[in-house]
């Protein structure tokens, strides 16, 4: 009994912190994106990560548009997560190479899951609201459009058919399956650590 309650703890744990890094890559992608800085929802994703990514902002500064405190803010919350699991587990110290590599697998896993959910509410939008002003829907578009308009200007819509949003489910499932899944399996810890 004590160790079914010991397990559904740390799947809890687990758990929390993915939801916690799935919030993180958030703000990432938003700031990736240009999306409104003053939209609702932004503020309520910066306030939620800044007491983790404010201290790492003073050391770390952003490439362009690419936020190296949240990214690495991200890597360092699911490599701690991973220690802490297998320590109170009981397996005992885990394999350094392999907390790394499932660390950028798992921080690669929750930007795709993101996309892959925005552009899912993105295409119920489009039939239901085309023309929704509500700040997630906003926020929504914002974040997918960076993926969108190259796959658009290869291949434009075809009058009321838009095929960009296939392109993209296909490229995001593949780099979930080559590059996050092989990450995954080089490190050579359970997938539920990972994140799937």
């Amino acid at each position: 009994m004590g160790s079914n309650l010991g397990s559904a703890g740390l799947m809890l744990v687990n758990s929390l912190a993915s939801v916690y890094l799935f919030i993180l890559m958030l703000r990432f992608l938003l700031q990736f994106s240009q999306a409104d800085y003053y939209n609702p929802m932004s503020q309520g994703v910066v306030k939620a990560t800044q007491p983790i990514v404010a201290p790492l902002q003073k050391i770390l500064r952003p490439i362009g548009r690419i936020d190296i405190a949240t990214l690495f803010a991200g890597f360092l919350l699911k490599a701690i997560v991973i220690l802490a699991i297998f320590q109170f587990a009981g397996f005992g110290m885990a394999p350094l190479q392999g907390v790394l590599l499932a660390a950028i697998a798992g921080v690669l896993n929750a930007i795709l899951k993101i996309y892959f959910f925005a552009l899912i509410i993105m295409i119920i939008l489009s039939w239901v609201a085309p023309q929704a002003s509500h700040p997630g829907a906003l926020l929504v578009m914002q974040i997918v459009e960076p993926i969108m308009s190259p796959v658009r200007r290869v291949i434009p819509p075809l009058g009321m058919i838009d095929l960009s949003p296939i392109v993209v489910f296909i490229a995001i499932n593949l780099l979930d399956s080559l590059v996050v899944g092989s990450l995954a399996r080089a490190a050579g810890l359970p997938g539920a650590l990972v994140g799937f």
